[in-house]
């Protein structure tokens, strides 16, 4: 298993993992059930770790699909300052998701201002995860890809292959 198939296989759980966290947050806070907030808190701790797992298997990955045809370095750069922004987001709910269950386990009574932070971090997290996938999808997925540069490109290198199988026959 080389880096690039490392980072596939871990680079999911964040973005997923940090809806479901939030999701289970909000119902926590909604129904104001300490054990669903103490469930999305631990969530946010794996998603966290999986974020720097993602981070670390991302430079390998790099190194190995950097100098294929249709990956150009603008794309990879886009990818990866995404990715830089949303795992600080990740930490952070981490963080606080820490803080939070020792709160919580503590009954304190600041441990409500924490889990409404914590689910601020995550719903602006949720728009840099969203961000993240796409700009890594479009490094392997040319189709999804919006820019019409690397459309072109790819349209041109399509119509040469085309070129070269008409003068075959």
């Amino acid at each position: 298993m080389n880096d690039a198939h490392l980072h596939l296989v871990v680079n999911h759980f964040p973005i997923i993992g940090l809806m479901f966290a939030t999701g289970i947050l909000f119902f926590g806070l909604f129904s104001k059930t300490n054990t669903l907030k103490n469930t999305a808190y631990v969530l946010f701790i794996i998603v966290a770790v999986f974020g720097f797992l993602s981070m670390y298997t991302g430079e390998g990955a790099e190194e190995m699909v950097e100098d294929l045809p249709t990956v150009s370095h603008n794309i990879i750069h886009n990818h990866e300052e995404h990715a830089e922004t949303f795992v600080l987001f990740l930490y952070a709910a981490g963080l606080l998701s820490l803080i939070g269950l020792y709160l919580n386990f503590k009954k304190h009574s600041k441990a409500n201002i924490i889990a409404y932070a914590i689910l601020g971090f995550a719903l602006i997290g949720m728009y840099f995860a969203k961000e993240v996938g796409t700009t890594g999808g479009e490094i392997r997925h040319t189709e999804i890809r919006t820019d019409s540069a690397s459309n072109s490109t790819d349209n041109a290198t399509g119509e040469q292959q085309q070129e070269q199988e008409d003068h075959e026959d």
